[in-house]
């Protein structure tokens, strides 16, 4: 039986080739992904690891948490504690680390680096081991800088040259006094890393007289637990928290891990869609190889074979199939892994150096995962194919499905969509996140059953196309009749399309659904003609608001300024605002009271007044960050949404309260209105500075949009595997299914169906399955993305669903196209065989 399987193998290579496509893609994306995110991850981790080797054990500030009224904050590392550090026994120096956001434009006036990877930190003493000069000398004072040599070998710098620079807004003008070497992990990824002295970095990031981190240094024959245990001695163990070298390596490898590991899940979601989508092809595959050897199959059974040994014919065939599956995807796997990386270089990523990384379990995984798809695929078909009788299966009896079978496959089915339908709905009622998981289940479900229903729909559906496959005459009609003559046969493949649609359409709705809402969000909310933002998002100076002030035809300016405090013994966040403009910046719908924010008089969203039971008139004791308390008075309650919500107050009443204040955002309006001239005075105000944006309402709609199709764009090229996949299966299908049909085929041709009819007759088949899977699965896609709207709705006020009938028409074309690309081989090949050999053939 073994021989016999082996022997099947090589007289149907040719069939078996788009099966072993099919699953080689499937294999190919696991393993690629594997040894993509395996080869950055090991980068990064190498090259994180170099910059910890100048730290024995770092000491760090703990964080105080809230208790009463008492604002939690983080402790300081003071000057005190540095000395302390290194005084300890066994330690051999200790050194005080000063980071934070520092952008530095390119000599075009854009931003050097990556925006989030752009650091900043303090060069200590004339030496600084962390950091060997390459050339020039240590900077000193806030006119000079360093900069790392990657850095200053991108943008053309050298030293003596004039860089412009910002750390929370206005644009700061240093000179390059030097250009250095680093292991750091950010700059190895395309960052940047300007260095100042020590005092000028505290002053830039608001760290006067403090560290963000004191790493220390052993002795030589000192090991980093000895260390550590003589500082925890030494130093007051409430406001501080050691940590050895190693476990920061390793703190940093395990985050870097978990980093990619998400990224993985994700790739591998799509992996196992298209292989999901494989597995149709390669049920179909043997199901057709299995029916066109029924009475090879008898006769065997007739002098011996069992059914087990039936069955593990067929699992043979799929275990060699599953095999060279998986080691051709393997390789076309690395082969990807290597294209990725060499995609992200091209795209502006810069990766670490490192070696390409394929382990023993991506090796196994791709061999596993070939092997156990077309296995399990390969296993009804042969359990199906060993149940029939062998006098049976001579006579070809078997070959129509009995009404029993039929009956209870749409019961079934119609049980799983009906459950899968109701617990969909009944998601939608639900609160957002309580409503996911139902709603995961409902959507299997709904997919399940309509996978099993879909030879009941086949035949409405596709007589539905009767009238215009009309109009090609015989061909049309002849094509109608052989789409429903193997319901099954036609739903296995239409489904394969289905599944990628219905995932690609319910993604487009969904995205262009929350784009409008978010739009409509931000357009209803923001009265202001522009909105001032850091492009990574950290806080701006309090001079931003203060210049752009004094711009022509600025007429109000209002700060979103971040300030925590405790109320009642809960940690709640406050914003402060110009009292004064707020109002003529906003457009929030007020619920109670009046929107006046000024000295004691503060506005709250509906949210909060609802959790502290306040309205208008509502008196309450606020607890600031410097600890002291003041008494409070509702205004007024205003409906918030994701962009504003929360109390807003008046800088005037909240600024003594704060050390360090900074403004997330800052609102202009302007007496013209928003135009190319007002936004570029506003730029110039602020030093043309790479590192600020100024976005006009149409900016921010545009940014949104941009953030959708980015996404969007992602999601279709990773389905694109999926629906290439589907697209053999079509190939797959037609042309055994011609091969089937090649008696049928050349008595056509015998009675005067000429090849071009024989041609458009395989290519109308293709087109009409196709089109059925394309209106499966954008029926289902449609209806998938009102319940997640729905959901989304719970949380987001202003959701509101569209209906993208422009791009929906374009997957249906799309799906057509799939068809009739899908059908030329095929067709070439039926219209191309000879008819009295066809006619002979059995």
């Amino acid at each position: 039986m073994f021989r016999t399987a082996l022997r099947n193998v090589f007289a149907h290579k040719a069939r078996l080739l788009m099966t072993v496509l099919a699953v080689m893609l499937g294999v190919a994306f696991v393993s690629g992904t594997l040894v993509f995110t395996n080869t950055i991850s090991r980068a990064y981790q190498n090259s994180s690891a170099k910059g910890f080797d100048h730290v024995d054990v770092a000491v760090t500030a703990d964080y105080q948490e809230s208790k009463g009224n008492k604002v939690g904050k983080t402790a300081e590392l003071t000057q005190a504690i540095l000395d302390q550090s290194g005084r300890v026994p066994g330690a051999a120096s200790a050194l005080g680390v000063v980071k934070g956001f520092t952008a530095i434009a390119d000599k075009d006036g854009g931003l050097l680096g990556d925006g989030w990877q752009s650091e900043g930190g303090n060069y200590s003493g004339t030496e600084d081991p962390r950091y060997p000069l390459v050339s020039g000398h240590a900077p000193s004072g806030e006119g000079e800088v360093l900069l790392d040599a990657k850095s200053a070998e991108r943008a053309g710098y050298k030293v003596g040259d004039t860089l412009r620079v910002s750390v929370d807004g206005p644009v700061l003008t240093p000179t390059l006094t030097g250009i250095f070497t680093t292991d750091d992990g950010n700059v190895a990824a395309g960052g940047s890393l300007a260095l100042f002295d020590t005092a000028t970095a505290q002053h830039l990031f608001g760290k006067k007289g403090t560290y963000d981190e004191i790493d220390v240094q052993a002795k030589a024959g000192v090991s980093q637990a000895a260390l550590q245990a003589e500082l925890d001695k030494a130093l007051p163990g409430k406001l501080v928290e050691t940590t050895t070298g190693k476990e920061l390596a390793d703190d940093q490898a395990e985050m870097i891990s978990s980093q990619m590991g998400s990224f993985r899940q994700l790739l591998l979601v799509f992996a196992g869609i298209a292989l999901f989508v494989g597995t149709f092809i390669i049920a179909n595959t043997f199901t057709m190889l299995v029916a066109q050897r029924t009475k090879e199959l008898a006769l065997l059974r007739a002098v011996g074979a069992s059914r087990r040994q039936v069955t593990r014919s067929v699992l043979v065939e799929a275990f060699v199939v599953g095999t060279v599956a998986g080691a051709t995807g393997l390789v076309a796997g690395i082969g990807i892994g290597i294209g990725l990386k060499s995609l992200m270089g091209s795209l502006g990523g810069t990766v670490p150096d490192g070696p390409l990384i394929v382990s023993g379990s991506t090796v196994t995984t791709a061999f596993a995962v070939g092997i156990l798809i077309t296995m399990l695929a390969a296993w009804l078909p042969g359990r199906r194919a060993a149940k029939i009788p062998p006098v049976a299966a001579m006579s070809s009896v078997h070959a129509r499905a009995t009404t029993k079978s039929l009956v209870l496959r749409n019961t079934l089915g119609a049980l799983f969509a009906g459950a899968g339908v109701a617990v969909v709905l009944a998601a939608t009622t639900m609160n957002g996140s309580d409503g996911q998981a139902p709603m995961g289940i409902g959507a299997v479900l709904l997919i399940i059953g309509v996978f099993i229903l879909t030879p009941l729909l086949s035949r409405p559906l596709i007589a539905a196309a009767a009238p215009v496959l009309r109009v090609f005459g015989t061909a049309g009609k002849l094509a109608r009749q052989n789409s429903v003559r193997n319901p099954r046969r036609t739903a296995a493949t239409a489904s394969a399309l289905m599944i990628g649609l219905t995932l690609i359409t319910g993604m487009t709705v969904m995205a262009g659904s929350l784009q409008r809402s978010i739009d409509k969000m931000a357009t209803a909310a923001v009265k202001a003609d522009y909105v001032v933002s850091m492009a990574n998002g950290n806080g701006l100076s309090t001079d931003v608001e203060q210049r752009l002030a004094k711009v022509d035809d600025v007429t109000d300016v209002t700060p979103l300024r971040n300030a925590v405090s405790r109320i009642d013994g809960e940690t709640e966040y406050l914003t402060g605002v110009n009292g004064a403009a707020i109002g003529k910046l906003t457009d929030l719908k007020v619920d109670n009271g009046a929107f006046e924010v000024g000295g004691t008089e503060v506005v709250v969203d509906a949210d909060t007044a609802k959790h502290y039971g306040w309205k208008a008139g509502s008196g309450f004791t606020v607890h600031y960050e410097d600890g002291k308390a003041q008494r409070l008075t509702v205004a007024g309650v205003y409906e918030g949404n994701e962009l504003i919500r929360g109390i807003m107050l008046d800088t005037a009443t909240l600024a003594p309260h704060q050390t360090d204040p900074a403004d997330m955002q800052v609102m202009v309006k302007t007496s013209d209105g928003a135009s190319t001239a007002t936004k570029d005075k506003l730029a110039k105000a602020l030093g043309s500075n790479p590192a600020i944006k100024i976005q006009s309402k149409q900016d921010l709609s545009d940014d949104i949009a941009q953030m959708f199709t980015l996404i969007l764009n992602m999601v279709y090229g990773l389905l694109a595997m999926a629906v290439l996949v589907a697209v053999l299966g079509v190939i797959n299908t037609l042309a055994m299914s011609v091969f089937e049909r090649s008696q049928e085929i050349g008595m056509l041709r015998a009675i005067g169906l000429d090849r071009k009819g024989v041609k458009r007759m395989v290519r109308l088949e293709s087109l009409v399955i196709s089109l059925f899977g394309g209106v499966l699965g954008i029926g289902l896609g449609v209806f998938f993305g009102w319940a997640a709207g729905e959901l989304l709705g719970t949380k987001m006020a202003t959701y509101e669903l569209v209906l993208p009938w422009g791009r929906m028409g374009l997957f249906l074309l799309g799906a057509a196209l799939v068809g009739v690309l899908a059908a030329l081989w095929p067709a070439r090949r039926a219209a191309r065989l000879n008819m009295l050999s066809a006619i002979k053939a059995e």
